[in-house]
């Protein structure tokens, strides 16, 4: 008799982005004709930067000749990309990071979800309310997330609200935590912290040795000055954090897959007598063991975002979508409703008009005005009576969203 993980019986009926898919599917079954225009997953609608697809077809013409031809490459990522990303992403920072503290992957959400396969089910773990859901899927999986309690909260977790009320600026939890979920620039709130915001929360994980696991994914997006690139511009984070990237929302790699996590070989955990574990050491060891390695043709491509050429193209396709959140931002506050990010970040939070519920505001737009959005209940209970736009349409649909978007009556 084969026993099943039942910590999966008591995660909620689907996933958020799979029940939007099923909802969507439905309405376009019984409205054929419907223009809908989706604003909802972040997935992207560029093309491939002409850099990266001649990479790929050189690459790809190297694996049809025998003296060029890859197999199994080193599952840590090829030196190539590696060192690349050393120079580009960190270096020319001025950072010190090192090429064995790095471990390409098919993705930050993979990566992030897998984090938690080196670190102890009896950790306490933190979260920003609301939050992206694989952080918390993916502990409640494994056990640490407890039940889910009829309020939408899991009995274990810890919540940090980041809310309007406080400038989405979360606050350090009050209570024992031993690993925190930090995502900035944020998904699904499109907001961020300054470097003097960030430094408080490092300060305080190394004063109580909490491990942060920091997502930067949308670190191609930051416009301000004030706001860091990386959680390691901060003093001391190489002690106490975790950085993953990712080449999906910077270059469009959403269907390529290649992505990155940078995990210093000073950072530890502890086993339960207190002795000291390198967390790099853990991770290359899981990394090594369940992984494969991104196919060499992948890491090419990944490579050729870092030419000159290729820098110029992607970011040519990050501006690209920074003017559709300028234009989603602009039009919604122009109709009076209550906006926030879309300055560093591809996401536009807005408050709900007349009260509604989050699900109440994106049937609405599905139905009334054909457009696909996220609603905000599903990051989490703070995200109730928000919904979440993105900027990775075409610049047509989101003047035509925005368009529709001035039929809503506040």
């Amino acid at each position: 008799m084969a026993l099943i993980n039942e910590n999966y019986t008591k995660l909620p009926g689907g996933y958020l982005f799979s029940d939007i898919a099923r909802k969507v599917s439905e309405f376009k079954v019984s409205h054929p004709d419907a223009n809908v225009i989706r604003l909802g997953i972040g997935d992207v609608t560029k093309p491939l930067a002409p850099a990266v697809i001649s990479a790929l077809h050189k690459a790809v013409d190297e694996m049809s000749e025998a003296s060029s031809f890859r197999g199994y490459g080193p599952e840590q990522g090829y030196d190539f990309l590696v060192n690349t990303i050393v120079e580009n992403d960190y270096k020319a920072r001025g950072l010190n990071i090192a090429a064995d503290e790095i471990f390409v992957s098919d993705g930050s959400k993979s990566d992030t979800g897998n984090i938690g396969d080196i670190l102890g089910l009896d950790n306490i773990v933190a979260i920003t309310d609301p939050v992206y859901p694989v952080y918390v899927d993916t502990n409640a999986m494994a056990g640490r997330a407890g039940e889910l309690l009829a309020d939408g909260k899991w009995s274990k977790l810890i919540y940090v609200p980041c809310t309007s009320e406080n400038d989405f600026i979360p606050s350090l939890s009050k209570e024992k935590v031993d690993i925190v979920y930090l995502c900035y620039p944020n998904n699904p709130t499109g907001t961020t912290l300054t470097k003097d915001q960030l430094k408080v929360w490092v300060d305080w994980a190394i004063e109580n040795k909490v491990l942060i696991l920091f997502d930067g994914a949308y670190e191609a997006y930051i416009t301000e000055s004030d706001v860091p690139h990386s959680i390691y511009e901060i003093d001391g984070a190489e002690q106490v954090a975790i950085e993953f990237r990712s080449f999906s929302k910077t270059a469009g790699f959403t269907g390529t897959r290649c992505a990155y996590t940078v995990v210093p070989k000073s950072v530890m955990g502890y086993t339960k007598s207190g002795e000291k574990v390198s967390l790099n050491k853990l991770w290359n060891r899981r990394h090594t063991t369940k992984f494969n390695g991104v196919p060499y043709i992948i890491q090419r491509a990944a490579e050729a975002c870092y030419s000159e050429e290729g820098k110029a193209q992607v970011k040519a396709v990050v501006d690209y979508y920074l003017n559709n959140a300028k234009i989603i931002r602009e039009g919604l506050a122009a109709q009076g409703l209550k906006v926030y990010g879309g300055v560093n970040s591809p996401y536009i939070w807005v408050k709900t008009p007349n009260g509604m519920t989050s699900w109440g505001f994106f049937d609405y737009l599905l139905n009334d005005l054909n457009i696909v959005g996220t609603p905000g209940v599903g990051f989490g209970p703070s995200g109730e009576g928000y919904l979440r736009l993105t900027a990775f349409g075409t610049l047509e649909n989101t003047k035509e969203a925005v368009g529709r978007l001035k039929k809503i009556i506040i």
